[in-house]
């Protein structure tokens, strides 16, 4: 399974000029951690997240004698650009989405990024990642039999998935021909584990 198989096609953006202020509303208005920042052409040249936004943003409580008056700092910076992070960590669409799953949660990264040579064509988020295992299992199953239709014709293989694993029975006993069903299986969004049996093999 790769990005594009899963990732968000539809992102919510914001540009280098954007005021800090209404970005943060876009943020907050949407429920997403990061925006994607772009310029012309979807060109995508860095991200904003909730810790950019909040930085600097919240004065002290002068009720509490942590305020100085007019001693304060200068105003925090008010473009995005100003505060963006630059140059943003990105994936591609062809990347195994096993791989960059590992590198979010190791990472700790909530959103990242999808570009093709530089341009914005999508965003991978935790959430869909957990909304690829909450797949519900017939449409997973169906999936994959359109797959293996391809691959033996339509009355040859039985697909069964419970919970995200899937059981191939197959009418004949063709090691290679497992394999494959192995891999194109493996391929389907929400699938965790796929094995492939003989239909001789299964019981009365």
């Amino acid at each position: 399974m790769r990005v594009r198989d899963i990732m968000t096609r539809s992102v919510v953006t914001t540009t280098p000029r954007t005021p800090v202020k209404d970005a943060a509303i876009v943020l907050a208005g949407h429920g997403v951690t990061l925006l994607p920042v772009v310029e012309e052409d979807d060109q995508l040249v860095g991200v904003l997240t909730e810790a950019d936004v909040v930085r600097g943003r919240i004065p002290p409580d002068p009720r509490r004698g942590a305020w100085h008056g007019s001693q304060a700092g200068a105003a925090p910076p008010a473009t995005v650009g100003d505060v963006m992070s630059s140059p943003p960590l990105t994936t591609d669409s062809q990347t195994d989405a096993a791989e960059l799953a590992t590198m979010m949660i190791d990472r700790g990264l909530r959103s990242v990024p999808v570009v093709d040579q530089d341009r914005l064509v999508g965003i991978i988020t935790r959430r869909d990642l957990v909304g690829v295992i909450a797949r519900d299992d017939a449409l997973i199953a169906a999936d994959v039999r359109r797959r293996l239709e391809c691959y033996g014709g339509p009355d040859r293989w039985t697909v069964h998935a419970d919970h995200g694993a899937v059981t191939i029975t197959d009418q004949h006993d063709n090691p290679t021909d497992h394999h494959v069903a192995l891999v194109l299986a493996q391929a389907v969004p929400g699938v965790v584990h796929a094995t492939v049996v003989h239909s001789t093999s299964q019981p009365a």
